[in-house]
């Protein structure tokens, strides 16, 4: 399937997910996923990045399932990680993603405005998945599998970059995974024993 953008595509893969509420921080680094999220599901902007992962870490809690926090790059990513922390030490699943600078830049150390040495190290290290979109064919088979990874026991935040001109480019979906599990069950019976 083809999608106008990446924001288009995120909300498509959102919607299977079942995620209808995302919290964020409006950035020139996200702004093609802020604006559809925004559009077509529920878009609760933030004045912090930690803010926005305890949102996303607590609605995911009280609902059962996958929270979702967006973010923008470098400081914005780097601000999102002590939340990140939160939720790994909690197993809760939360899909976070963040965005990038451009891809001809990504890595290059020239100082483009935003960028951070080794973002995805840094997001690696506070999550229990994270991975980079190369490409305008790889965002919807990343977002599922950080999703599934999420939601995978333990649960746990998962992060995933997304660099600003790919957000803008058109996207094709090419691979429909199935939908990530849902989240773990407990057994009562065990839980009342324990």
């Amino acid at each position: 399937m083809r999608y106008d953008n990446g924001g288009a595509l995120l909300v498509a893969v959102l919607k299977e997910l079942g995620i209808d509420t995302v919290f964020g921080i409006v950035s020139v680094h996200n702004l093609p996923l802020v604006e559809a999220v925004d559009r077509e599901l529920r878009f609760v902007p933030v004045r912090h990045e930690a803010s926005a992962v305890n949102a996303a870490d607590a609605y995911g809690r009280a609902r059962g399932g996958l929270g979702c926090a967006l973010t923008s790059t470098g400081t914005g990513a780097g601000n999102a990680a002590g939340s990140l922390v939160e939720a790994l030490a909690s197993g809760t699943s939360v899909l976070h993603v963040t965005g990038q600078v451009e891809s001809a830049h990504l890595g290059s150390g020239r100082g483009f405005i935003h960028e951070t040495k080794d973002q995805l190290g840094m997001l690696t290290a506070v999550s229990k998945h994270a991975v980079t979109v190369g490409s305008t064919e790889d965002a919807g088979r990343l977002l599922r599998e950080a999703a599934r990874a999420a939601l995978t026991a333990p649960g746990g935040p998962v992060s995933v970059e997304w660099p600003i001109d790919l957000q803008y480019a058109a996207q094709t979906d090419a691979v429909r995974s199935p939908q990530a599990p849902a989240g773990p069950v407990l057994d009562a019976a065990a839980l009342a024993a324990a």
